[in-house]
């Protein structure tokens, strides 16, 4: 996957203006049978562009730059990081229906460290863009390995999909679950088994 071109694709593509966007939800109103114009749905149209402005905020924003700035004060830790459980909320990107999850990121640093933060962000900007799952995985662990070098990354992604939840199919109880390893999580096999102890290991009691 080459991350330069996609992140320049997204930057440079024009978007069509709000007033065109609110004329499409109106339009779509209408192809489901209802008025636009009832008093329900007057401000829907403008509802819906808003909460896109949220559902897709993380086109606006660059992934490798939350990555940029690290640390080298670590006092030699050498071990793995990572971050459990990350709330993940993305849209398929075939009917544009939610995907609800969790997501698990670590890494095994080289000399230096990212604020714990940041993986958390990442993992929020590229979710808030119309995806498939097995692509949310790969950008995440792949801008990791790029932008800190460390001596590896694992990404693990559990999530539901509406679109074969709610519709469909309509399995609700199938979780898809989807993985990445660069580097040591991928070759060395006593590290890969680290993350999956602590991944599997018991969760901390709610603070």
């Amino acid at each position: 996957m080459d991350l330069h071109i996609s992140r320049l694709q997204t930057s440079q593509r024009k978007r069509p203006s709000r007033d065109v966007a609110e004329a499409a939800v109106r339009t779509l109103i209408e192809w489901a049978g209802d008025d636009p114009d009832r008093e329900g749905l007057l401000g829907t149209p403008d509802r819906v562009v808003r909460a896109y402005e949220e559902f897709y905020a993380g086109y606006a924003e660059d992934p490798v730059a939350i990555l940029k700035r690290t640390f080298e004060e670590t006092a030699g830790y050498d071990e793995i990081v990572m971050l459990r459980d990350i709330r993940l909320e993305s849209h398929c990107e075939h009917h544009m229906v939610p995907i609800i999850g969790r997501a698990h990121v670590a890494y095994l640093p080289e000399g230096r460290v990212v604020g714990i933060s940041k993986l958390a962000r990442l993992v929020e900007i590229y979710a808030k863009r119309l995806q498939i799952q097995e692509v949310l995985t790969a950008q995440i662990a792949d801008t990791i390995n790029e932008v800190l070098k460390p001596k590896g990354v694992a990404v693990l992604i559990e999530a539901a999909h509406q679109c074969m939840t709610t519709r469909g199919i309509k399995k609700p109880s199938v979780v898809t679950i989807t993985s990445r390893m660069t580097g040591c999580f991928r070759t060395d096999a006593s590290t890969r088994a680290e993350f999956m102890g602590m991944l599997n290991a018991r969760p901390l009691d709610a603070i």
